[in-house]
């Protein structure tokens, strides 16, 4: 019996004995097994070739060997994803926005596997990035895979790739709430009890199958012991300014970058000149190596001269302004071996570059303020909170970056710093930047759905399936008798005229003419150019289905011609346009 025939058969006895809601958190159980598994087994990759190539390095002077290692996790990274994927893998959020608002939420199924070898060959290697971002994407195309196979509908689907991304989150850092704040506040799912049970399934299922095969452990744990001092209020008010600040650096330097990746045309010449950049980076700055998980360990353990092994800075380590300097240089510099790496071919994610500065600002801030004040704040809590900081300020996600630190803590204890400086760092930089990284690219094509109802149906909207193209064609030389016989077969109102480029010149309108197609006598005289009028704008097949409605509501209009490169397409019409609309408004409110 062929697949088909088996799924048929299986989808009918599902709609017989299983109802839909039921049958779709048992998709987002099994979804949260498998990314859970997915985040474990990728992580303990990684670890380990990190291990086997650094545990023999010296820690008293700089290596050469990570001159070489970035270059060559790049370079596998490259040659697998160009000649065994064939497809742009990067950016694993922004592809998902991307999937859930222009490809009604379907992730292409190589993204179950493609993103995770890649990330493996390009973070274990050394690559400046985090391994979140191309777990969660795993997670969200199995999710998405799941829903096409089982023909589930665009609502459901993105559920699932919700689930996806909640399951893959609570699995990398056993923190269940965080990842499903994180599916409805930075995949901008909406908060609905339909959404809301098979995220918090999935959550839950892949935390608990990282607790089976991991333990206790997570990525840095580590249990407060210093509480949260009240008089310390306008020190955590100035780190969320400053982090805020940083996060518009981070944001900035990183669009900048890729950017100009982006117009080096040769693969190759991508690949070295940022694997050599990113190599002599890492040889001076050895924290910039990989995620940086083990250097924020160390801080949170009050062993921060590690973060000076392997450097020309380790003599100098007891050195305050020396060190201090250090830690300057490697906030500044973090972004830029992040963004060398995703520019020159590799795949990696911001989650982890982010927690990472973010926990470095955060100790070198406390480290001035005891240097220079007669307080004295704790070191390692502004380290959990500047972290907290900076993915609030990058990401636009003050929520997941609050619940994250605090699960990872353990408790509750530094909760009105997490929210003081989370808010005060989100505030800061929409100031500056409206979007957040992952979502700039995808705002500026007008690609991103939001949790506005009305634009995030907008952005579904596909122009090509709008575009109305039975409208009969006149000539600009044509006689008025040619007029009224197209208008006796035609159901249209309204007539393109075009030129013999096929470029339009005008529009006819019925009503235009309606006093004149009874007279007889200018039939033969009188030209469609004579009562044709100029349309009074028009749009394009790639415009923003926003602003086309502006359009509509600017010029008083039910119909606008779409124009590409000056050749006419069609027509787009308010009442088409509203009629669709009616139907996604539908599919996506459905509890």
């Amino acid at each position: 019996m062929n697949t088909t025939k088996l799924l048929g058969r299986f989808l009918i006895w599902k709609g017989k004995h299983l109802k839909h809601r039921q049958f779709v958190f048992i998709l987002s159980f099994l979804i949260g097994i498998i990314s859970g598994i997915i985040a474990v087994i990728l992580k303990n990759t990684v670890y380990y070739t990190n291990e086997f190539l650094t545990h023999k390095l010296d820690i008293e002077n700089i290596n050469f060997l990570y001159l070489a290692y970035p270059l060559i996790g790049i370079t596998l990274t490259v040659l697998f994803v160009r000649f065994l994927i064939k497809d742009n893998i990067g950016h694993g959020i922004s592809r998902i926005l991307y999937a859930i608002s222009k490809r009604n939420s379907n992730i292409k199924s190589h993204n179950n596997f493609s993103s995770f070898i890649s990330s493996t060959l390009t973070v274990g290697f050394g690559g400046s990035v985090g391994l979140e971002a191309p777990i969660v994407l795993t997670g969200s195309s199995i999710g998405s895979n799941l829903g096409r196979i089982m023909r589930m509908n665009y609502k459901t689907t993105t559920i699932l790739i919700g689930c996806g991304a909640a399951g893959a989150i609570a699995g990398i850092f056993k923190a269940p709430i965080a990842a499903v704040v994180f599916s409805l506040e930075v995949l901008m799912l909406d908060l609905t009890m339909w959404s809301i049970i098979p995220l918090l399934i999935s959550a839950v299922t892949g935390a608990t199958v990282s607790y089976f095969l991991l333990g206790k452990g997570v990525i840095f744990s580590f249990q407060l012991t210093e509480p949260f001092i009240l008089r310390n209020i306008p020190w955590f008010i100035l780190l969320g300014i400053f982090t805020g600040l940083v996060s518009y650096y981070f944001t900035r330097i990183n669009i900048f970058i890729e950017s100009t990746f982006q117009k080096l045309k040769s693969p190759v010449a991508k690949l070295a000149t940022g694997g050599i950049i990113l190599g002599i980076l890492i040889l001076f700055l050895p924290p910039l190596y990989g995620e940086g998980y083990e250097i924020l360990s160390a801080i949170l353990r009050g062993n921060a001269q590690e973060i000076t092994y392997g450097s020309v800075f380790y003599n100098y380590q007891n050195y305050f302004w020396v060190f201090a300097g250090f830690l300057g240089l490697i906030i500044i510099f973090k972004v830029i071996a992040m963004s060398i790496t995703t520019g020159s071919g590799g795949v990696g994610g911001i989650f982890a570059p982010t927690l990472f500065t973010g926990g470095i600002t955060g100790y070198l801030v406390a480290r001035l303020i005891n240097n220079f004040s007669f307080i004295n704040v704790s070191e390692r809590n502004f380290a959990l909170v500047g972290m907290a900081g900076l993915m609030a300020g990058v990401m636009h996600a003050p929520l997941t970056a609050i619940f994250l630190i605090a699960e990872i803590t353990g408790g509750y204890g530094l909760f009105i710093p997490l929210i003081m400086t989370s808010t005060i760092a989100y505030i800061t930089i929409i100031y500056f930047e409206p979007h957040s990284i992952y979502t700039h690219r995808l705002a500026r094509r007008g690609e991103l759905i939001t949790h506005h109802k009305d634009k995030a149906i907008l952005t579904l909207l596909e122009m090509g399936k709008i575009i109305e193209k039975d409208f009969q064609k006149v000539s600009p030389d044509d006689k008025l008798e040619k007029i009224i016989d197209i208008i006796s077969k035609s159901s249209r109102n309204i007539f393109p005229v075009l030129n013999k480029d096929n470029m339009l010149v005008g529009i006819v309108y019925l009503d235009n003419i309606r006093h004149i197609i009874f007279n007889t006598e200018m039939y033969s005289t009188t030209f469609v150019r004579d009562v044709m009028l100029l349309p009074p704008t028009y749009v394009s097949p790639d415009e923003p289905m926003e602003d086309v409605m502006k359009k509509f509501e600017e010029n008083n209009v039910w119909n606008l011609p779409v124009i590409d490169n000056g050749k006419y397409i069609g027509f787009i019409s308010k009442s088409k346009l509203f009629s669709v609309y009616r139907k996604w408004l539908v599919d996506i409110s459905d509890e």
